[in-house]
């Protein structure tokens, strides 16, 4: 399998949303920013190569950090908010969403992290925009401009089977300030020296 998907990248050309290893780094981010947190939930889509990438690194990071994990399913929205319910029913609850099949319920999911008072980690900076807690992921727009730059070599006849597949070069760390207040953290300053964008 893993040959046979590299035989096919190697053909292919254009732009990869995410390397699973950050995944990792959201675990991190959410102790870093709530200390107090024990137990996470992760909204992913199992049906989706993001969703179980992500998801089986954050697994392998989890035992490290000594966060216990549970697995929402992003299928369905009357699931999403009856499992976040059930998990925020007791203490200490973090919430991380993955890419891959959840930035379209962001309107629902950015207010159901609000109302259960979960801190949360998103994959990208309009979640935080949006009212979330915070983000780290690809600079989305940086992508826009990288993949111009492939148009414009294709247009003037370069062939696309000979430019590689390309993954994010620019990561972007967002917080929103007034989201960590309304939660009642005091986001650490060393965090707050290594963002990218504040919102206050």
């Amino acid at each position: 399998m893993a040959a046979a998907l590299s035989e096919s990248l190697a053909r292919a050309t254009g732009f990869t949303q995410f390397e699973y290893s950050l995944s990792g780094k959201w675990l991190e981010l959410l102790k870093e920013i709530a200390p107090h947190v024990k137990r996470v939930a992760v909204i992913r889509d199992p049906t989706r190569g993001p969703g179980i990438g992500q998801f089986a690194v954050i697994q392998s990071v989890a035992p490290s950090l000594g966060l216990e994990l549970r697995p929402i399913n992003a299928l369905d929205m009357a699931e999403i908010e009856r499992s976040v319910a059930a998990f925020a029913a007791f203490p200490n609850g973090g919430l991380i969403v993955t890419s891959g099949g959840t930035g379209f319920n962001r309107d629902v999911i950015v207010p159901l992290a609000a109302r259960h008072r979960l801190p949360a980690v998103y994959p990208f900076r309009y979640f935080v925009a949006d009212g979330g807690l915070v983000s780290y992921g690809p600079d989305t727009i940086d992508q826009f401009h990288r993949a111009a730059g492939y148009v414009d070599r294709i247009l003037k006849g370069e062939k696309p089977a000979d430019m590689p597949v390309q993954a994010p070069t620019k990561y972007e760390l967002v917080i929103n300030l007034k989201t960590a207040k309304a939660l009642g953290l005091n986001v650490p300053p060393s965090l707050l020296a290594r963002a990218d964008k504040v919102i206050e």
